[in-house]
């Protein structure tokens, strides 16, 4: 079990925020299967390995035997959470798995997921993917019912409302539909009870959910944030869960319920862009190919004579293979990624920290000196890395560094489940393209445009959400969640 939050450290906080990442980072992954007879808290181990890079903060896995919970969670990354050992302790026929990044409640370990509560029906385990804006409300419903949350995460107040209307004499699917209709924002959930197990997108779509099915046993299903963790235990993908459904699965299969309105999707842009994995399938083909369409798109947008082409690791490759292709500029690797580096809570010396994007990165000397390099990257969101990657390619000898974003000036925040900065963090709310080439020291910038991005996934533009680069919010945001992160006026950037 989880000691309350008071008595645990805040240990994930960058204690540095000059080295903190220059991405938006993600909520987190879910994972789900219903597969009597095999051993499902390892199937979920292996598909929250391959979500890991969807938070690296905590993870956990909660199983069923009969009515029987079995649970284990901690910080830390999905490897060094679990063992041979402790799997064996989460034995049953059905499991929900979680890893965290967190945007809503601190890092404690009272918060890693999934969330337990007790209801008259059973124990209930829930993990969820994405962030609400209700949440001050939802909260005050609880209190007024005289129910006190124990964490400082939206996740639990949905647990919460469940086990409420559960107790108030609804069955399972009744009682998470009722609770669902109280949330507003987004939210992925996959949900554990003693008779099987739930997963419910929210009626825009916002953050990604997918159903799987093991091809030896067509009676076993899986759900997860990203294919690819279908991928690594072998299930087949079947289709996405619809944005407003929810599916039951029992040893009576699948049922499908549309428990809210049709309304246009919307789904992140920036799942598309960089968060899910490259070998992800969205929309019938993987990320990597509407991340390469994403690079070509750059090159006839904003076209410079260089040498070479390089791409940031690992998500700026596939743009910039694709910027290659299409400007018939070669590329080549500039740059090498430490894989085995995370986050750390050593905090390096000031002489240390002035080289410390080669923590991550160290560039090629012998590829980039003498040449004009063209650097393809996803996004710059505070532009803190940015610079220092620039000063090591040119100290690396580069003669001229012209940097290409495969999206647009991120100049709002998210409220969805994104981790990004108030607005005045944002570089790009507060400085024009210029001040920003000038400030991460490169001889060039420019971005993808907006039309571009969108035009590029060949679908609907209407079916994504992209308030991160216009402020044009799908769900509306109460005021007091917006001041808390629009510290400036819209329309400040030069």
């Amino acid at each position: 079990m989880i000691p309350d939050c008071d008595l645990r450290l805040d240990l994930c906080a960058d204690l540095d925020p000059d080295n903190a990442s220059d991405k938006p980072e993600e909520a987190c992954g879910v994972f789900g299967i219903y597969a009597p007879g095999q051993e499902v808290a390892k199937l979920t181990y292996f598909g929250l390995y391959a979500l890991q890079h969807r938070g690296q903060e905590s993870a956990g896995i909660a199983t069923f035997e009969g009515q029987q919970l079995h649970e284990h969670r901690d910080m830390g990354l999905v490897s060094h959470v679990f063992s041979p050992e402790i799997l064996q302790k989460l034995p049953g026929q059905l499991a929900i798995g979680h890893t965290r990044y967190s945007t809503t409640g601190s890092s404690r370990r009272c918060n890693a997921q999934p969330v337990i509560v007790e209801t008259r029906l059973g124990k209930l385990a829930l993990a969820h993917n994405g962030n609400l804006v209700n949440t001050a409300q939802m909260l005050e419903t609880l209190a007024a019912r005289g129910c006190e949350p124990s964490t400082t995460i939206d996740s639990e107040a949905i647990a919460l409302l469940i086990r409420e209307e559960v107790n108030a004499g609804k069955g399972w699917v009744e009682a998470t539909i009722a609770a669902c209709r109280q949330c507003v924002g987004a939210f992925s959930l996959t949900i554990a009870t003693p008779d099987g197990i739930m997963a419910i997108r929210d009626p825009h779509g916002i953050r990604p959910l997918v159903l799987g099915i093991m091809p030896d046993r067509i009676d076993h299903y899986v759900v997860a944030s990203e294919t690819c963790a279908l991928d690594i235990i072998g299930a087949d993908y079947e289709r996405d869960v619809k944005p407003g459904e929810l599916l039951w699965i029992t040893d009576r299969g699948v049922t499908e319920i549309d428990w809210a309105p049709k309304i246009q999707p919307k789904l992140c842009i920036f799942e598309m862009i960089y968060f899910a994995r490259p070998d992800s399938w969205v929309n019938d083909e993987s990320l990597y190919s509407y991340r390469m369409r994403l690079g070509k798109q750059l090159a006839k947008e904003s076209f410079h004579d260089a040498d070479l082409v390089i791409g940031v690791p690992d998500s700026g490759i596939p743009a910039a293979i694709g910027f290659s292709e299409a400007s018939g500029i070669p590329y080549a690797e500039g740059l090498i990624k430490n894989r085995y580096v995370g986050r750390t809570f050593i905090q390096p010396t000031q002489e240390m920290r002035e080289a410390g994007i080669r923590m991550k990165l160290n560039p090629l000397k012998d590829v980039l000196k003498g040449k004009r390099v063209i650097v393809i990257d996803d996004s710059i969101v505070r532009g803190t890395t940015s610079r220092k990657l620039v000063k090591a390619l040119r100290d690396a000898g580069a003669t001229e560094i012209h940097m290409r974003i495969s999206s647009p000036p991120v100049t709002h925040p998210c409220f969805y489940g994104i981790d990004t900065d108030t607005q005045d963090q944002l570089i790009a709310a507060t400085k024009s393209v210029a001040e920003i080439a000038e400030q991460i020291g490169v001889d060039t910038l420019a971005y993808l445009s907006w039309e571009g991005m969108l035009s590029s996934t060949g679908r609907d533009p209407d079916s994504f959400c992209s308030a991160c680069f216009t402020g044009d919010y799908p769900v509306q945001i109460p005021d007091g969640v917006k001041r808390s992160k629009l510290m400036l006026e819209v329309g400040t950037k030069g």
